[in-house]
C-alpha cells in the first residue's frame, strides 16, 4: 500500500510486513508500533474522478465547451446536466441534475400523483393533460422550487414559486404548430422567452427581454436502447454568464421541467 501525506494518521497493513501485520502512520511517516493479528481497517477512499460519461454528454454531444468551476449549486453552475431516470414504464417522473464533471447537485420529482393518477398514466395518455406539479431539490433533499402545471388541452403553462408560496414568475406557451415558443413572465411583464430550434424542440435557445441569447438547452442522444424501451430524455443547460433574478431561477426551472411542460408522453413527437 502506498500511503500519502494526507492520508489521516491511524493503524494500516504494514507496506513491508507480513500479511495480517499492521503499522502505524502517524500522518507523515511510518513509526516502529506494529500490530499483528488484527483485521486491517479499511483504508480511506480517494474521492471519485469526473464521470466520463456526463463529460462525453456535455462535450460531444451538447457541444458545450468545458468551463471553469462553478459554485457547486443548482443556480451557480455555467452547465446543468438533466437526466431523467429510466423507466420502461413512467408512473412518476423522476430527473437527476448534475454538474459537468457528474457531480450530482439535485433532482427533480413529480409529486402530489394520487394511485388513481399512476393508473391512468399506466392505461392511457390522458394524465399528460392532467395537473403535474413536481420539487426541483437541492443537494440535501431540500425544495428550492416547486412547479405546477395546470391542466391544458394545447398550450401548457408552468407556475414557479419558492418553498415558502411566494411566485417567481411563469413560464407560458405561445403557439402550438411549427416551432414551439414559451413566455418567460414575471411581475406582470415578460422578461424572456424560450425559442424552440425546429419543429420536433429537440433545442432551445434562452433569451433575455432584448432577444439576446443568454442560455441555451441541448437534448441529448440517451441511445437506442434507451429511446425505443424506456421514458428516459435528456437535457443539458448551458448559461453564457451569470444572470439576475428572477431571470435565473426561471431559467433554471425551464431546463428541469421542458420535458413536462411541452413533451411529455409525446417521446419527441410534439
Amino acid at each position: 500500500m502506498t500511503t500519502h501525506s494526507n492520508t489521516p494518521a491511524g493503524w494500516y497493513p504494514d507496506p513491508h510486513g507480513a500479511a495480517q501485520t499492521l503499522r502505524y502512520w502517524d500522518g507523515t511517516q511510518w513509526t516502529d508500533h506494529t500490530h499483528a493479528g488484527q483485521q486491517a481497517p479499511a483504508v480511506p477512499q480517494q474521492p471519485a474522478g469526473p464521470d466520463q460519461r456526463v463529460q462525453r454528454q456535455v462535450q460531444q454531444q451538447a457541444g458545450v465547451a468545458p468551463s471553469g468551476p462553478g459554485g457547486g449549486t443548482l443556480f451557480t453552475e455555467p452547465v446543468l446536466v438533466v437526466n431523467q431516470k429510466a423507466k420502461l414504464i413512467e408512473l412518476t417522473n423522476e430527473y437527476k441534475v448534475m454538474d459537468q464533471q457528474g457531480n450530482q447537485l439535485g433532482t427533480v420529482v413529480q409529486v402530489g400523483q394520487s394511485a388513481l393518477r399512476k393508473v391512468l398514466r399506466f392505461v392511457a395518455s390522458i394524465d399528460q393533460y392532467l395537473t403535474h406539479r413536481l420539487e426541483i431539490r437541492d443537494a440535501y433533499g431540500q425544495p428550492v422550487l416547486l412547479l405546477t402545471r395546470p391542466a391544458k388541452f394545447l398550450k401548457s403553462r408552468v407556475v414557479v414559486t419558492r418553498p415558502d408560496g411566494q411566485q417567481v414568475g411563469e413560464i407560458v406557451q405561445q403557439n402550438v404548430f411549427g416551432k414551439i415558443n414559451f413566455a418567460i413572465n414575471a411581475g406582470g411583464q415578460q422578461i424572456g422567452a424560450i425559442k424552440a430550434e425546429n419543429w420536433r424542440a429537440w433545442n432551445f435557445a434562452i433569451v433575455d427581454h432584448a432577444d439576446n441569447e443568454v442560455a441555451r438547452i441541448t437534448k441529448t442522444w440517451e441511445g437506442l436502447a434507451k429511446t425505443m424501451f424506456t421514458t428516459a430524455d435528456n437535457y443539458v443547460l448551458q448559461i453564457h454568464y451569470q444572470l439576475p433574478e428572477p431571470l435565473l431561477s426561471l431559467v433554471v426551472a425551464t431546463a428541469l421541467t421542458v420535458d413536462t411542460a411541452l413533451k411529455q408522453d409525446a417521446r419527441g413527437l410534439g
